[in-house]
């Protein structure tokens, strides 16, 4: 009767954890796919799972470091730093010279984008004592600081080696470890459902559209994470120790698959930890003390791990993006640097990495965005690299170790061999694959207004559009009486006002020009203007002027100006090699004299004088002409981040610098005819009110920022594409 119940029925056999996982993933993507944009509700089953997950991993890093140190002599101790350090050093090597193979697998290009508020903000301080040294322990571990609660953990552990009678406290210790595992298995038989609503939410909101730009770093980066992640690593571990290279990957599978799924390696500590004990045990030939394994899993999660150095390729990617490849001469001082302030949070790495290497801040915006497949990757390789560091760490310190030199030859060639056929064939596949053009010049060509605002009348200088009937009362109450309102425009104001590849006027300020006629109740008219108006706008020309003009005290002293519905800040536009030099004030002052093309207004003149004394400016008459070649050229051009980023549109081989600290603010406003009081109060009162109700705020997003510069479709999905169930 052995097996069977007491009525005579068999038990029914449980799907192992790892079928009913890959169940969960498989029909979670079908759903997505499935469903579309319809499966986004499930982000909030998703969020919970993961946070279920992570609800008691900082209980156990305490406890289990805590434990595991207490519970070891002083010599133990010094071994298990000694050796679990060389094993660290061995992986962050291997995982750095990854990073400088990545150059090889991108295919042979240029490129811009819009403008982004990035490029204002100040570089991010790294405060490692803040990081790792906790003032106040428990609000370290409130406020998930994880490096300190590691560090107070590891002080703790290492002060209990030397209590005489730690006896009673160890096991206290060890009955929280276990209840704690206990809780998180608890946690994890929920893996199924939680994945199933991850992989339903990826599948079906994931925009291919937002991934398209990226295609050539997401291939490069997954290749190079399943290259690492599935054999380098997982090799090295069995070239080094008993343990099978199968036997590994089998018995981790399930930790592997929910850290690939959840996206956090810190949720599948405990996971690992168990496991790797296991391994070991089967595998090591000697008994294993598991405090080891207490103390190296959690605490190896305080160092850069695989994945994050890998991160370090971004740099690379950026410097292709952007036609201005790091040089070799600058590889050191990457991975030197790299490898420092990977100690701290990636994503304020990158960016300082970006500025040390003179590459464009604003591509930050794109690793950000291949976060969206890459941290899955990431998570995947980063649960194998913690693994690798427990097992070989454990065997270092049980004596198991093995430096077979035949295993470790086979080893070496098998995987030159698998990188060189992987980074040749990844360049091929991407070579043949990746032969997009530059299409951002067409791209800002296309956009269109980003809603109907009513139609208008455009005239074009030369068409000569017939003046206005004289003033009698105010210029408001002219528009009243004809039902007309003319609004004037310059002609290289983009992305204010241009015209696109259809010929027909569009941008940020012909959209707010519609938008005014439309609350009036009156027809707009555009007519090309003269730069002259800013001396004088007669009223017969046009009622307003609404063309991205900045404000300037000697300006106002001829014009009227409404309020200002705008700020621009000025900025540098260089050569993308040259972006680094002039990101900070004081770089730019050490070069010396410099040569620059300056807009030909006397405050942009005084304000570039008053920064830099030594300077040769020449007068730049339209913004078009700042990119005419000069001889002898300028060293860099004046303009405003905001408009500059989108002539670099046109021009990709330039980029937006903004120098630091305190960017200069200018000031946008509209130009009133005939300094007329009626008129000027109305479009003030006007223009707070389209803030209020973010008209402003959309418009800068859509013609500023290019947000939907592409006309967004719904995501494809089966029951609206195939079966046409939803619309």
């Amino acid at each position: 009767m052995t097996g069977e119940d007491p009525a005579g029925q068999a038990p029914k056999r449980r799907l192992p954890a790892s079928t009913r996982i890959a169940v969960g993933i498989g029909s979670g993507v079908a759903f997505g796919l499935f469903a579309g944009e319809r499966a986004a509700p499930l982000q909030v089953v998703a969020d919970a799972y993961v946070k279920l997950l992570q609800m008691t991993v900082l209980p156990y890093v305490t406890v289990s470091l805590v434990g595991g140190l207490g519970a070891l002599d002083a010599r133990q101790a010094r071994e298990l730093g000694k050796r679990v350090g060389l094993v660290l050093a061995l992986l962050w090597t291997v995982a750095l010279a990854a990073v400088l193979l990545f150059p090889l697998m991108f295919p042979s290009h240029r490129s811009a984008s819009f403008f982004s508020t990035a490029v204002l903000e100040e570089r991010e301080r790294f405060d490692f004592l803040d990081l790792y040294i906790p003032t106040n322990p428990f609000h370290s571990l409130a406020n998930n600081v994880v490096p300190a609660v590691v560090l107070f953990s590891v002080v703790v552990g290492v002060a209990l080696i030397a209590v005489p009678d730690k006896g009673p406290l160890l096991v206290v210790l060890g009955i929280a470890a276990r209840a704690v595992s206990k809780a998180t298995s608890f946690v994890i038989a929920l893996t199924p459902y939680g994945v199933f609503a991850i992989g339903a939410v990826v599948a079906g909101t994931l925009s291919l559209d937002d991934l398209a730009s990226l295609e050539v770093y997401l291939v490069s980066y997954v290749t190079m994470s399943l290259f690492l992640g599935l054999w380098v690593l997982p090799g090295l571990v069995a070239a080094l120790t008993p343990v099978p290279y199968r036997a590994l990957l089998a018995r981790t599978r399930d930790a592997l698959v929910t850290a690939f799924m959840t996206t956090s390696l810190f949720a599948v500590l405990p996971m690992i930890t168990e496991q790797v004990k296991a391994l070991v045990r089967e595998h090591a030939g000697a008994r294993v003390e598991a405090n080891a394994v207490d103390v190296i899993v959690p605490a190896s999660f305080n160092f850069p791990h695989a994945a994050k150095l890998l991160s370090l390729s971004f740099v690379f990617f950026a410097g292709w993006f952007v036609d201005a490849r790091v040089p070799l001469r600058e590889y050191p001082q990457l991975v030197g640097a790299g490898l420092l302030v990977m100690f701290g949070n990636v994503n304020a790495a990158i960016p300082f990495l970006l500025d040390l290497l003179r590459l464009p801040a604003d591509t930050f915006r794109l690793f950000v965005t291949s976060g969206i497949v890459n941290a899955r990757f990431g998570t995947l390789l980063a649960a194998v690299h913690t693994l690798t560091v427990a097992v070989l760490g454990t065997c270092a310190l049980a004596g198991t170790l093995t430096f077979d030199v035949r295993k470790l030859l086979r080893y070496a060639i098998v995987t030159l061999l698998l990188a060189a056929s992987i980074i040749g064939g990844t360049r091929a596949l991407l070579q043949s694959a990746w032969s997009r053009a530059y299409d951002k010049d067409v791209l800002l060509g296309e956009m269109s207004l980003s809603r109907s605002r009513g139609a208008a009348t455009v005239w074009h200088r030369h068409e000569h559009a017939p003046p206005l009937p004289p003033v009698t009362t105010s210029v408001l109450d002219r528009v009243r009486d004809t039902g007309v309102l003319r609004v004037g425009y310059f002609d290289d104001s983009l992305p204010y006002a241009f015209f696109n590849r259809r010929g027909a006027l569009v941008g940020f300020d012909v959209e707010m020009a519609l938008q005014l006629a439309r609350d009036l109740g009156v027809r707009a008219e555009l007519v090309e203007v003269d730069r002259a108006v800013l001396d004088r706008l007669e009223p017969s020309v046009c009622d307003v002027v609404m063309s991205g003009v900045v404000v300037t005290a000697p300006r106002s002293l001829h014009v009227q100006f409404s309020a200002s519905y705008l700020d621009e800040t000025i900025a540098f536009i260089v050569p993308d090699e040259r972006l680094s030099a002039f990101s900070e004030w004081s770089n730019v002052r050490a070069m010396g004299r410099l040569r620059l093309g300056v807009p030909r207004s006397p405050y942009f003149m005084q304000k570039i004088r008053d920064e830099l004394a030594d300077v040769e400016i020449v007068p730049i008459d339209r913004i078009d002409d700042l990119f005419v070649p000069r001889v002898p050229p300028v060293d860099a051009m004046v303009a405003t981040a905001e408009r500059g980023s989108a002539y670099t549109l046109l021009h990709p081989e330039y980029s937006v610098a903004v120098p630091k600290p305190r960017p200069f603010k200018v000031p946008l406003a509209y130009i009133v005819a005939g300094r007329d009081a009626a008129m000027t109060a109305m479009v003030n009162t006007w223009i707070e009110l389209k803030r209020k109700d973010g008209t402003i705020d959309a418009l800068f997003a859509h013609w500023i920022l290019g947000q939907d510069s592409r006309p967004r479709t719904p995501r494809w999905s089966v029951a609206r594409d195939v079966l046409h169930w939803l619309y």
